[in-house]
C-alpha cells in the first residue's frame, strides 16, 4: 500500500463535501480501494522512459469545399419548418 494511503477520515471528508452520505463501512472500504488505486498509479514510475519520439500522423482528411444542399431542399426533408426555417420543439 502507499504511504500516503488514504484514510477513512478523509474518504468521509471529500464526501460531505460532495453531500454524500456514507456508511462507516462504505468509508474504510472506499479508503482500500484509493490505496489500491494510489499503489497502481506508483507503479507506472517504474516504466522506463523511452528515447524514442512518437511517430505523429495526420489521419484527418483535407477540407474539400462541396456544393450543399439549397434550403428548399433540406427543409423539404424536415418534419416541419416555418418561415423558411427548421422548426424545433419549444424550449422552456
Amino acid at each position: 500500500m502507499s504511504d500516503g494511503a488514504v484514510t477513512s477520515e478523509e474518504v468521509r471528508h471529500v464526501a460531505g463535501l460532495a453531500r454524500v452520505s456514507l456508511t462507516e463501512e462504505e468509508a474504510d472500504r472506499f479508503a482500500a480501494q484509493f490505496a489500491d488505486v494510489l499503489e497502481a498509479f506508483e507503479r507506472l514510475d517504474e516504466v522506463p522512459d523511452t528515447e524514442r519520439e512518437p511517430e505523429l500522423v495526420n489521419v484527418m482528411r483535407e477540407d474539400v469545399v462541396r456544393e450543399g444542399l439549397d434550403r428548399e431542399t433540406a427543409l423539404r426533408n424536415a418534419p416541419e419548418s416555418e418561415d423558411g426555417y427548421f422548426r424545433g420543439p419549444p424550449v422552456s
